[in-house]
């Protein structure tokens, strides 16, 4: 059973980095249109469309489902865009507090809502929401910020896979664990990788495509009977 998108749209939140670019890769690979939402973006793929988007302003958010409004519908909207600090609970400012939350948690609220507003209307869509090992248990290096909002963005997928299940939309979210991507190799040094490597039942920090996998599933047919869930890709720590 080979995963063919061919018909889809797909929008890919944070795509320019980490897992949420080898989303789009891989989308782009499996023939579906991709658009990618981010800051700045990486030398364009065919089928692979950059929108600028700052995802602290609401503003650059609904222009970002405006502009795709104008390419037909959307059918499937993966949410990756993160930041992290990692910071003793004693050393947050409030302003920091609130810049995770802002993109972490109400950026994804305001993504779900503008899509799930345009699926109800066509009967049909898939979401997925890219939380963390974090979210579901605790972080040995990421912030209390970073925790409470992967762990709120659990929340947030699962009633919103309720209100929406009448509509024909799935929706769920994935909870990797720590991935050899960009924002690992800033948070940890090379021993603390190693270190933690060793920890982890499977033996190796988990590569980007192992990532990726999931995410196509939960996208794909093969999942249209799966919706609330949140899967754990994390090497069998937890």
């Amino acid at each position: 059973m080979n995963f063919n998108f061919s018909d889809k749209k797909v929008l890919v939140v944070g795509g320019s980095r980490g897992i949420g670019r080898g989303v789009v890769d891989s989308f782009v690979e499996l023939g579906a249109k991709v658009f990618y939402a981010a800051r700045s973006p990486y030398p364009d793929k065919e089928n692979a469309e950059f929108i600028k988007a700052d995802l602290n302003i609401e503003s650059d958010i609904l222009d970002l489902f405006n502009e795709l409004d104008k390419h037909g519908k959307i059918d499937i909207v993966v949410n990756t865009a993160a930041i992290n600090f990692c910071k003793p609970f004693s050393d947050i400012s409030l302003d920091e507090w609130d810049r995770v939350e802002r993109v972490n948690l109400r950026a994804a609220f305001l993504v779900c809502q503008q899509a799930a507003n345009r699926m109800k209307k066509q009967k049909y869509g898939k979401i997925v929401n890219v939380s963390s090992i974090a979210g579901r248990h605790r972080s040995i290096v990421s912030g209390v910020h970073y925790v409470s909002t992967k762990a709120g963005l659990i929340g947030l997928t699962k009633q919103f896979a309720y209100e929406l299940g009448n509509y024909n939309v799935n929706v769920n979210a994935v909870c990797p664990s720590q991935t050899m991507s960009d924002m690992l190799k800033e948070s940890m040094s090379s021993d603390e990788i190693a270190a933690l490597a060793g920890n982890i039942p499977l033996g190796r920090i988990s590569t980007v495509d192992e990532q990726v996998g999931p995410i196509l599933f939960l996208c794909s047919g093969l999942s249209d009977y799966i919706t609330g869930a949140v899967v754990d890709v994390n090497g069998g720590q937890i």
